[in-house]
């Protein structure tokens, strides 16, 4: 008998459901619900504040879905080399902001995390030689590549250099509104 009132509670909890305008009928036939992310919420704007959050595997997700939308661009691939690189995959992280400066050579943003990952693997010539170029694209207005600029030749120099702190680390820039911001979490 119990089990027989359960099943009747459900059928008719599935029959209410079905007959309100925002269950399973809406009046034009059964629907499923959408698919998560459908909405036009821009996947690169997700994927810098999840950045900024220190979220990396969420924040390459978001840049995922951006490509997928997008196209790998100049941006969505900058974004997914610069995800990679927190994430410490540095080989990935390499070849696409190897294609971002490809695509566009005038982008400081990925020259810059580009010098990032060949110092972090010890190419200090070639990461000095990547810096100057942003430095040089961005016309000497970022802060954060001429603090990497500086570093790399420092390095360059004295390959046993630490800086004057011994925590000094080279800083990761993303393209924004025209703007250069530190992703502050540590590398």
């Amino acid at each position: 008998m119990k089990i027989l009132t359960i099943a009747g509670a459900l059928a008719l909890t599935l029959l209410a459901a079905a007959c309100d305008r925002g269950g399973l009928n809406r009046g034009d036939g059964v629907y499923a619900p959408g698919v998560a992310g459908e909405t036009d919420i821009d996947g690169l704007i997700v994927g810098h504040r999840l950045m900024a959050a220190g979220q990396y595997e969420l924040a390459l997700r978001a840049y995922t879905r951006a490509a997928a939308q997008q196209g790998l661009n100049v941006d969505t691939l900058s974004a997914l080399g610069s995800a990679n690189l927190r994430l410490g995959r540095l080989g990935q992280a390499e070849r696409l902001l190897r294609r971002a400066v490809e695509e566009d050579p005038e982008f400081p943003a990925a020259w810059n995390n580009l010098g990032v990952i060949l110092l972090e693997t010890g190419q200090t010539g070639e990461a000095a030689e990547v810096f100057r170029r942003a430095f040089a694209t961005d016309n000497g207005q970022s802060d954060q590549i001429r603090d990497n600029l500086r570093l790399a030749l420092a390095r360059l120099e004295d390959p046993g250099y630490a800086g004057e702190n011994a925590t000094e680390q080279v800083q990761l820039v993303r393209r924004g509104t025209g703007d250069y911001v530190i992703l502050t979490a540590p590398i």
